[in-house]
C-alpha cells in the first residue's frame, strides 16, 4: 500500500471487521517499547545515531512482509508535510509525539494498517498491533511473535533484573502497553464512569481519551489501558486488563437496559435528534459530532436504525478530523471552514448508507 492510500483511506482495512463485544469494544492494542542495545537512547542520542537506526529498518525491513501483516512500507517524517503527520495521527498509525519529532524519525506500516513500527520516537523501537474488538489475548500473541521476529536481527537493550530498558521508567520491565477503545455512552450518560475511574485508576489502570495520554475522551470512547510494566509478565497484565474491561462490558450493556426500561422514549428522542443534526447540519464543530455520531452508534447497537453499519463510527471519527478534512480539501482550512466540510462530509456519507 502506498503512502497516498495510508492518508486517502480514512477507515484501515482490519477497522472494518467486527470482533468479539464489538458493540463496545472498538479495539484491543498491544504496543511494546524496544531500544538497541548498541545505541543511546533516543531522548540522548546523535543524529549519526538515530541515522543508523533508521538506515538498519530500511535495509531489512523495508517492502518485508511478517505473516499476514504484509509488504512493510516506511514512511520518513521528513517526507511528511504536517497535515500528512496529522493523518496519520487520527489512524492511530503513529503518536502524536512522532509527529512532532525530527526527520530522524519513521514508521513501518504494514499493507492492512493492523501493525505499525515507529521509529526513534521516544525509544527507537514502539511496535504496535491492533485488533477489532476485545481480543487482547490475539492481540498479546501476535505482538510476542511479531517482537521475536525483530529481535533475530536486533539486539535489544534488556537487563536481567529489571527486563526492557526503555527511555522513560514507567515503560521499563516488559515495555508493554495494553489497551482497549470502549465505546461507553450509557455510562456517560448516567455519570456512572466518573465514579468509576478511580476505582480502575487503584488498580493499576489507567482512563484516557481516544489519543491515550493528555487527550480527552470525547464521544464517548474511552481508552483503558495498564500503568504498571515492571514486576508483572505480559500475560499478568492482559489479564488484569482483560478482568477490568468484561465488568465494564457488563456495566454498560446493564446501564442500556436501565436506560431502555426507565427513558426509552427519550432516549430513542435523543438518538434521533442527533441522527437528525448529522443529515441536516451544514456547519458542525468537533465536539458535536462526536456526541451525535456516538448517540448514532447507539442507536444502531439498540436497534433504532438498522440501515446503517456500526462501524460508520469508526470511519466518520477519523473522516471528520482536522488532518483528514483538509487532506480531502487539498488545502489549509481555517475552523470555520473545518466545521463546514466536516458536516458536508458527515451528510454524503450517511446519505449513501440510505442509498444502499
Amino acid at each position: 500500500m502506498s503512502l497516498q492510500q495510508f492518508m486517502n483511506e480514512a477507515i484501515s482495512p482490519w477497522m472494518k471487521q467486527e470482533g468479539p463485544d464489538s458493540d463496545i469494544v472498538m479495539s484491543s492494542r498491544i504496543r511494546l517499547a524496544r531500544n538497541f542495545s548498541q545505541y543511546p537512547f533516543p531522548i540522548i542520542a546523535s543524529e549519526d545515531s538515530l541515522d543508523k537506526v533508521l538506515d538498519f529498518f530500511s535495509q531489512e525491513f523495508k517492502k518485508r512482509s511478517f505473516r499476514d501483516y504484509k509488504d512493510f512500507e516506511m514512511v520518513q517524517m521528513k517526507a511528511l508535510q504536517p497535515i500528512e503527520k496529522r493523518v496519520l495521527v487520527e489512524k492511530h498509525l503513529i503518536s502524536p509525539h512522532l509527529a512532532e519529532k525530527s526527520d530522524k524519525s519513521a514508521t513501518l506500516i504494514s499493507q492492512n494498517e493492523q501493525v505499525s513500527i515507529m521509529i526513534n520516537e521516544e525509544d527507537h523501537i514502539r511496535i504496535q498491533l491492533y485488533f477489532p474488538g476485545f481480543q487482547l489475548d490475539q492481540a498479546l500473541e501476535q505482538a510476542s511473535q511479531l517482537d521475536d521476529w525483530l529481535e533475530d536481527k536486533i539486539d535489544y537493550a534488556f537487563d536481567e533484573k529489571r527486563g526492557y530498558l526503555t527511555s522513560c521508567p514507567t515503560n521499563v520491565g516488559t515495555g508493554m502497553r495494553a489497551s482497549v477503545m470502549m465505546h461507553l455512552p450509557a455510562l456517560s450518560m448516567t455519570q456512572q464512569i466518573n465514579r468509576m475511574t478511580p476505582a480502575i485508576n487503584q488498580l493499576g489502570l489507567v482512563v484516557r481519551g481516544i489519543y491515550g495520554e493528555g487527550s480527552e475522551a470525547v464521544g464517548s470512547i474511552f481508552q483503558i489501558s495498564n500503568q504498571i510494566t515492571l514486576g508483572k509478565s505480559e500475560e499478568d497484565i492482559v489479564e488484569d486488563l482483560h478482568s477490568v474491561v468484561k465488568q465494564l462490558i457488563d456495566q454498560e450493556r446493564r446501564a442500556r437496559d436501565a436506560l431502555m426500561r426507565g427513558s426509552g422514549i427519550q432516549l430513542e428522542d435523543r438518538i434521533f435528534r442527533s441522527y437528525g443534526v448529522l443529515k441536516n447540519s451544514r456547519i458542525i464543530e468537533s465536539k458535536e459530532a462526536a456526541k451525535c455520531l456516538s448517540d448514532l452508534r447507539l442507536g444502531i447497537d439498540l436497534g433504532f436504525i438498522d440501515h446503517i453499519p456500526r462501524t460508520i463510527l469508526n470511519e466518520l471519527m477519523v473522516l471528520t478530523q482536522p488532518g483528514f478534512l483538509q487532506q480531502y480539501a487539498e488545502a489549509t482550512l481555517n475552523p470555520e471552514e473545518r466545521d463546514i466540510r466536516r458536516a458536508s462530509l458527515i451528510r454524503e456519507r450517511l446519505q449513501l448508507e440510505s442509498e444502499e
